[in-house]
């Protein structure tokens, strides 16, 4: 997978030389090149931004260096998917870092200040898939945290990038659920002893037991996911089982 960054705080994303993505960029697994909106801009005070039309508050982004940039970096055939982070876009989800894990080509648009001038999505939407996504119900500074949380997310489904491929399919949210509570070594550790069913060596009481507490977290942490699992389970009609 190619993946390329547009933001002006390149340094921002040095984090990715480390962990499982830098081990993944070693191995050619993910390609990962970072750009400099600025190097796309024709002033010599390189602005990206200026004072939004209607009046209000903050700067937005200049709409010509970003279609510059991504003259530059969109595939002419139009496969690459334009990611752009913005707390206006979809709550990003296991299910979207699946679905984007299966792109050859991302691009992902750091937006600052109030955002990216709208006719520039509008645009880049006759050359590519666009999907504006959020990480949640608040408000960064930038699109830069968000772009490297998706990124991961997404990173760690590219085949390969993950050592086990069966540890993917034990996680939050994979199902539909969070994932059930981990122990490991010592089975008693300052008076707090592992739940006996992890050590009585019976897969199937242990399959059930983590279950089971997948359905507890999930109800006590998150009841929205068991509702939607409850409607999802519903509408596919009689005959389906539900958790």
């Amino acid at each position: 997978m190619r993946v390329d960054i547009v933001t002006i705080f390149p340094a921002f994303f040095s984090v990715l030389d480390v962990s499982l993505l830098g081990r993944a960029r070693q191995d050619g697994l993910l390609y990962v090149q970072v750009h400099d909106l600025r190097d796309w801009t024709t002033d010599r005070h390189r602005t990206v931004d200026d004072t939004p039309y209607g009046g209000g508050a903050g700067m937005v982004m200049k709409p010509e260096p970003w279609a510059q940039a991504l003259e530059a970096l969109l595939r002419p055939d139009g496969t690459s998917t334009l990611v752009v982070p913005t707390p206006a876009g979809t709550r990003f989800s296991q299910p979207i870092a699946r679905g984007l894990a299966t792109a050859d080509h991302l691009v992902f648009a750091c937006g600052r200040y109030e955002g990216i001038d709208a006719r520039v999505l509008d645009w880049a939407a006759e050359r590519c898939r666009v999907t504006e996504l959020s990480l949640g119900d608040y408000v960064l500074n930038g699109g830069e945290v968000a772009a490297m949380a998706m990124l991961e997310a997404v990173g760690r489904l590219v085949p390969g990038v993950v050592g086990n491929p069966e540890s993917l399919v034990e996680e939050s949210h994979e199902d539909g659920l969070l994932e059930y509570p981990s122990y490991t070594k010592p089975s008693t550790w300052r008076g707090r002893s592992v739940p006996p069913v992890l050590l009585s060596g019976h897969h199937a009481a242990i399959d059930e037991w983590r279950r089971a507490q997948q359905l507890e977290r999930t109800r006590r942490i998150r009841p929205d996911l068991i509702e939607l699992l409850d409607h999802d389970a519903g509408a596919a009609g009689p005959g389906v089982p539900r958790s």
